[in-house]
This record gives C-alpha cells, structure tokens and sequence, in this order.
C-alpha cells in the first residue's frame, strides 16, 4: 500500500501567539500532523494596513498550501479580521476551490452565545483586532441581543515577547485595561482574549478581573471548534495526514524562534527559516 502523501494542518501566525493554539489543537486532536509558519520577520501584524496583512497572510497561505496543507488555520486575531474573508470568498476560488482557510474570530463568537447571563461581553484584543470590529459584527450576526465592548491593550503583546508576562511591571497595564473595559459596562460578565499572546497573562488578567467574570482563551475554542468541523467535513478529514507530526517554520531566525516559541508551544520547538515571498524568476 502506497504511503499517504503528507498534508499537515497549516497553523499560520505574524509570530509566537499561535502556538498557544497548536498547543491546544494538537492535546485535543494529537494523530494529526502540523506545520507551523510564524511570519516572525515581519510581526506584528496588528498595526498595519488592511491590504498589507491580507498580502502577507495571502503569501504565508500560499507557502502553507505549497507545502502541502489542504487546511489552514489563521491562528492570529490580526489575520482572521483582516484577510480571512477576502481569501475565503476570491482567492481559493482562483487557487483551489478544495482547501479551505479558517480563522480564530468565529469559534470564540459562537462560544459567548452559551456562556453570559447579562447579555454583556468584553473584548480584549489588539488595536489592529479591535478596529476591524470583526468580534462586535461577529457576535452581533449570531446573538443579536448582546451587547459588546471592547478595549484594545497596546502593551500586552509587548509584555509577553519581552518576557515580563510574570513581572510585577506587568500589573500596571494588565490592570489599567480591564478597568477602562470595565468602565464602559460593569455587568460585563463573560471577556474573550482576542489575541494568541494573552493566555500568557492569565494569571494577572485573572487577577484584575471582577470576581465571577468568566474568560474565554481562544486556544481551546479553536481546538474543539476544529474537532467539530473535521467530523462534519470527511472530505476535508480524509485529506489530513496523520502521523502525530510537528514541523516548525519561521521568516525570522531559527534558533531565536525556537526558543521562544517553546515558551508559547509548552515544549522544545526546532524550527527551519524560510522565505515566503516569491523570488523574481517567479513573478
């Protein structure tokens, strides 16, 4: 019998934050095999424009799909706002109308539904996430009597890639942007980190957070929303290989990737440098 040919799950990222995601994915469905991209190089993708993250994502997709991956997961907040629909609906039409692209935001929408009694959700997320509004307009197409609120954390991913997620330095403004959230609304009762960096901070988000108040950490919604639609599409299933394997790439230095991606991941990580932008002969 001849081996199946390998094609991981895609899991793309601008960096280290959607490995919080693989962690989770790969705990709750181990057999498949997966191939990380963080576009470490060009990180972060939180302040640029909408047309430069939808070209960035666009490469990295591509290299994923080259690579072998019928299925991509946008593992980064950023992407899924900026870029997830307009690959979705014009460009695997034109690339291969077959693979399929998911994104972060919705899985974590569909969860709030079950979860607040006050009708109040607060968002904590990047600039860039919070901006784009995708969570309000998400929420809003499946729950419209939710109310929702949001406040963006500039310093929170910078905390967490300097390694200071643990740092007395880290209360400030860990407290400083759950209480302007709060502000806006204090029935608030159920808040979803919308950014893969956060649930290093959870401890202190936890810590700040009013007692009773339920936080939603994307990594886990992800995973079992993946769970869910791999039983729902065999056609998609039966294309992922499954070997337990996990690869590593990066656009930035290997060994600087992998020691940091083995705080994010939870486990040593060995990463290969890549170049996702097409050379010249190819254009």
């Amino acid at each position: 019998m001849s081996q199946q040919p390998s094609s991981p799950i895609g899991v793309f990222d601008s960096g280290y934050g959607g490995l919080t995601v693989l962690k989770e994915l790969v705990k709750i469905l181990p057999e498949y095999d997966y191939l990380y991209l963080g576009d470490n190089a060009r990180a972060p993708y939180g302040s640029r424009s909408y047309e430069t993250v939808y070209k960035f994502t666009l490469e990295c997709v591509r290299y994923l799909f080259d690579s072998g991956c019928h299925l991509v997961i946008l593992a980064c907040n950023t992407a899924s706002a900026k870029a997830l629909r307009t690959i979705q609906q014009q460009d695997l039409l034109l690339i291969d109308s077959s693979r399929r692209v998911l994104g972060v935001i919705r899985p974590s929408a569909e969860a709030v539904g079950a979860l607040t009694c006050t009708q109040s959700v607060g968002i904590l997320g990047t600039t860039g996430t919070v901006k784009s509004e995708s969570y309000i307009i998400e929420i809003k197409k499946l729950f419209p009597n939710i109310q929702v609120y949001q406040q963006d954390c500039p310093m929170w991913v910078p905390l967490v890639e300097n390694g200071e997620w643990e740092s007395a330095g880290a209360d400030y403004f860990v407290q400083e942007s759950i209480q302007k959230l709060f502000a806006q609304c204090a029935t608030i009762d159920t808040v979803v980190l919308a950014c893969t960096h956060y649930p290093l901070l959870i401890k202190k988000i936890r810590q700040f957070l009013p007692e009773g108040v339920q936080v939603l950490s994307q990594g886990e919604l992800v995973a079992k929303s993946l769970l869910n639609y791999l039983q729902r599409h065999d056609e998609v299933d039966e294309k992922c290989s499954k070997l337990g394997r996990r690869d590593f790439l990066t656009t930035d230095n290997a060994d600087l990737f992998d020691i940091n991606a083995a705080v994010f991941f939870g486990e040593e990580v060995k990463s290969k440098q890549i170049s996702v932008v097409p050379s010249s002969s190819m254009l």
